[in-house]
């Protein structure tokens, strides 16, 4: 497939004509509106350095009729102490809406907390007013397939492209959303040269807080704690929470479970931007980030073209300004597509991230940028870095306001002046992703029929379709010289717009370079962690398959055999973790479960099972509705043989601890527990030293959180003054999720006794990847040893096999292989004495074989060690889990693990 032809050299020297020009006109030089001389003058005084501020940004003009932010909050951006909340910053936009016709809202969604989601749309008045007929236009451009080379150039002439721009996702890095503000109006009413340029040739969209909940929470915990703050050494941190349930994992939300993540993917695949830039708070002064190594090979190589020529550019143009610490290159890389605005680079346009330096707050204070020589400083100047931070130094929230909105501008001046390249880029980006599915191998991925669990294929099936890429189901038995395949099968076929994205999310990744270091993790195949065979196509032949268009998948659960009034309907275990959803809906309904398999005329009946009586008739109605719905198996059984082994299935109560300080990998868990329907109980430090956990809970989880045995222990060290987290009159967004007249402190050694007697009395106690430094470092455990790999032990994230030892134990139940894929949690190295190894439940077989996607440096430090060991004390027992059997809404093939341990919680003898 042929390439758009290139350009005439004449109109590239013009557009590089009106670049020159627009780059060296003084932005405040114009015959427009008055600037607001109070700003300017504020400003000057809230920019601790006179080199800190551009020309771009150092005034504001007055429009009549149209308002500043300050008109409606009260106060310019950029004030000491002054932050903004969501509620008063979608005020602003809804005023700036109405009083121009130069801004639209859009409205995507709601937050977990019920907050409006919107898009602010900002373009000049002509654009606006045809704001529809500019989507499609981007629509046809992202599915090459719909549209010839010929009707491509003219949609390229007609069309303008998208910049998006998002802040808040990280609700602790307070700027982005007060500067957008600032931008927002500055593109609507300024009439420079350069931002009639931009509302002329580009259409700006903003995401001005990717997470309001969160961002109301951080303002109330800033008003309550940090507003006098002096500097780095007296911080008080920030709330447990920002959104619900994770904090800054929202970053990394890969399968899109949140409903933020939801919304803005949602809007993403309706409207198309080339370009999707997600500012963030960090490093000094301003980071631009140009897609550094390792990076991801499926990706276009006109992607890592453009990452770099934007980025440079901005570093050139603040140069220009006298702006010290723009860099680039050397810190986030282009590996893994977990990231949220990587769903731009995902789908075939342009990602762009910066990070800005911030103080967590609105004070201005000193700050010691640099605290150390080395290859790791922030502060020397390096090929990337040619004007480098200064070593300390006085920063304010109109510092970060300034680098913000001067880079922004820069990029969108960039991209006012090339806005066709922009969009041939886009377009072809498409063009290349649908020929490489023609081009190499594998072709396809095909996903089996017939699978033990279909309501896993589905979930895979689903999380794909979300992300809009094609999936079908085949008509007809598929054969291919990679095997066959029965009809009904599901077919993933590369040549389509997002068939790159499809292999990213569905190979095995194979790291770049093992020197290499990574910011997450790399590896995330899809079949490996949901437990879902899936199979990479090396026949051609396959795009010829005949498939049927999949919206969303649903599984029908499916009951066999005939109802006999003193029979049973058993639920198999089949590996669905649905079943822990069955058992907690039908609570009402005695169940027991199958300790060990049995036949029953002449059906395999497995361990774990559920098997309710069918002489209740609207019991065992309910439950094969309930069967029906959630896409489990039954059969009714005539009888249940004398000799077959089972067990009451109690349900037990259930509680999560949580320390205050590190609530992120518990929310996982909470979401997952939320998903399936299953009751808990999140409990803090309070609960624990209140004692008589025994006679409130059977089960208490402790999901991965501090990473150490200590720090989950002693948590937050205390600070000058209590830190309640309380709903207040004042502050309402606070005591959310769990209330505490202290977040600091830890459970301390008195929780560790109440945890030991919640044991020793019977209970059950399970603990998960970092916290299960815990039972060993504190004596729940005594004879087992929790351990850290040597310095030279490298793995983010990998996906490495585990063998199941003990098959028979309740955990285990619907898992039918010896070996299973697990993902490295880095949790503790444990070890066990050889008097002790049938505590061992599964371990690690070690060594490079056994590392099935991602990196593992030092494979053999973790060879033969125990990945779950269940250990008495008393009359409960402690479950240690050194993998995270639920994280991040990714390994669902792990889930059961944790399930199992709630659903036949007393039955693990």
């Amino acid at each position: 497939m042929s390439s758009l032809p290139a350009r005439p050299r004449f109109a590239l020297a013009g557009v590089l004509l009106i670049l020159v020009a627009g780059a060296f006109r003084p932005a405040a030089q114009s015959h427009g509106p008055a600037a607001d001389e109070d700003f300017a003058r504020l400003v000057r005084e809230w920019t601790t350095r006179p080199e800190f501020l551009s020309p771009l940004v150092d005034h504001l003009p007055v429009v009549a009729g149209i308002p500043t932010p300050k008109d409606v909050i009260g106060h310019h951006i950029g004030q000491p102490r002054k932050l903004t909340y969501y509620d008063d910053i979608l005020r602003y936009y809804r005023a700036l809406a109405a009083a121009t016709p130069r801004v639209k809202l859009i409205d995507i969604g709601k937050s977990d907390e019920g907050r409006d989601l919107i898009v602010v749309a900002i373009g000049d008045a002509d654009t606006m007013r045809d704001l529809e007929r500019y989507r499609n236009h981007l629509a046809r451009l992202a599915d090459p397939r719909d549209v010839t080379e010929a009707q491509a150039r003219e949609v390229i002439a007609q069309a303008k492209p998208i910049y998006h721009i998002m802040a808040g996702l990280h609700s602790g890095e307070t700027g982005p959303p007060e500067m957008l503000m600032e931008l927002a109006y500055r593109l609507a009413a300024e009439e420079t040269p350069l931002l009639r340029q931009i509302r002329g040739n580009v259409i700006v969209t903003l995401t001005p807080v990717a997470d309001p909940d969160g961002r109301d929470r951080y303002v109330d915990w800033y008003y309550a704690y940090k507003v006098d703050e002096k500097g780095e050494d007296d911080s008080m941190g920030g709330p447990p929470y920002w959104g619900k349930y994770v904090l800054h994992d929202n970053n990394r939300d890969i399968n899109y479970s949140q409903a933020i993540t939801q919304a803005l993917l949602g809007w993403f695949l309706k409207w198309h931007p080339p370009v999707m830039h997600d500012i963030h708070e960090s490093v000094p002064f301003l980071y631009t980030f140009s897609g550094q190594a390792p990076q991801n090979p499926n990706l276009d190589p006109i992607l890592y073209g453009e990452l770099p020529w934007f980025a440079n550019f901005e570093m050139t143009q603040a140069a220009r300004y006298g702006m010290p610490g723009v860099w680039t290159h050397a810190f986030v890389d282009m590996w893994s597509p977990g990231y949220l605005a990587f769903m731009a680079s995902n789908h075939n346009a342009l990602v762009r991230m910066y990070e800005v330096y911030g103080n967590g707050g609105a004070n201005t204070m000193k700050r010691r940028v640099e605290r150390g020589e080395g290859a790791g400083s922030q502060a020397t100047r390096e090929w990337y870095r040619p004007l480098p931070p200064y070593k300390e130094v006085e920063w304010s929230i109109r510092n970060n306001v300034n680098y913000g909105q001067t880079a922004v501008l820069t990029a969108l001046q960039l991209t006012a002046a090339f806005p066709q390249v922009i969009l041939e880029n886009f377009y072809q980006k498409s063009r290349n992703a649908v020929a490489a599915g023609r081009k190499e191998p594998p072709y396809a991925y095909v996903i089996p029929a017939g699978q033990r669990d279909m309501t896993r294929v589905a979930f895979v099936v689903n999380v794909l379709r979300a992300q809009g890429i094609e999936v079908g189901q085949a008509k007809a038995e598929l054969k291919l010289a990679d095997g066959t395949f029965p009809t009904g099968s599901i077919v993933v076929k590369r040549d389509q717009p997002y068939g790159r994205l499809a292999k990213i999310l569905l190979e095995k990744q194979e790291f770049p370079d093992p020197t290499l270091r990574t910011y997450d993790d790399t590896g995330w195949t899809m079949g490996l962690l949901t437990h879902t065979e899936v199979k990479a196509i090396a026949d051609k032949a396959v795009l010829d398959a005949p498939v049927m268009p999949i919206g969303e998948m649903k599984v029908a659960g499916r009951v066999t055999g005939t109802v006999q009034a003193s029979g049973w309907l058993a639920v198999r275990a089949n590996g669905s973790s649905r079943l822990v959803t069955l058992r907690w809906r039908l609570r009402d309904i005695p169940m027991r479960a199958a300790s060990k398999a049995f036949t029953a005329g002449g059906t395999e009946i497995e361990a774990g099972s559920l098997l309710v009586r069918a002489g209740s008739a609207e019991a065992a109605k309910r439950t094969a509705a309930a069967v029906e719905d959630l896409g489990l198996t039954a059969a009714w059984l005539a009888a249940v043989p004398a000799d077959a082994v089972t067990h009451d299935a109690d349900l037990p109560r259930v509680a999560v601890y949580s320390t205050w300080g590190s609530t992120q990998e518990v929310g996982w868990v909470r979401y997952a527990l939320d998903q399936y329907g299953v009751a808990y109980d999140l409990v803090f430090k309070e609960r624990v030293r209140q004692g008589g956990l025994r006679a409130a809970y059977d089960v208490i989880v402790v999901p991965s959180q501090s990473g150490s045995g200590k720090r989950l222990v002693f948590d937050i060290e205390p600070k000058s003054k209590p830190l309640a987290y309380r709903k207040t009159e004042r502050f309402k967004n606070l005591g959310m999720y769990g209330e505490s007249d202290d977040i600091t402190g830890g459970m301390g050694l008195e929780g560790v006794v109440e945890l030991k007697r919640f044991v020793e009395e019977g209970g059950l106690l399970v603990t998960m990847g970092g916290a299960s430094y815990f039972p060993p470092d504190f004596g729940l455990t005594r004879r087992v040893e929790a351990s850290r790999p040597s310095p030279q032990f490298y793995a983010p994230g990998p996906t490495v096999q585990a063998e199941i030892l003990k098959a028979e134990h309740p955990i285990f139940y619907g898992y039918d292989r010896k070996t299973v894929p697990v993902r490295w949690a880095n949790g503790p190295l444990l070890r066990v004495p050889d008097e002790d190894k049938g505590q061992v439940l599964m371990q690690f077989p070690g060594g490079d074989a056994s590392v099935l996607s991602g990196l593992m440096r030092g494979a053999n430090e973790i060879r033969n060690r125990p990945a779950a060991v269940d250990v008495p004390l008393g009359k409960g027992r402690v479950v240690v889990f050194a993998t995270n059997p639920c994280y991040r809404w990714q390994n669902l093939g792990e889930f059961n693990m944790l399930f199992n341990a709630l659903m036949h919680f007393n039955d693990m003898n």
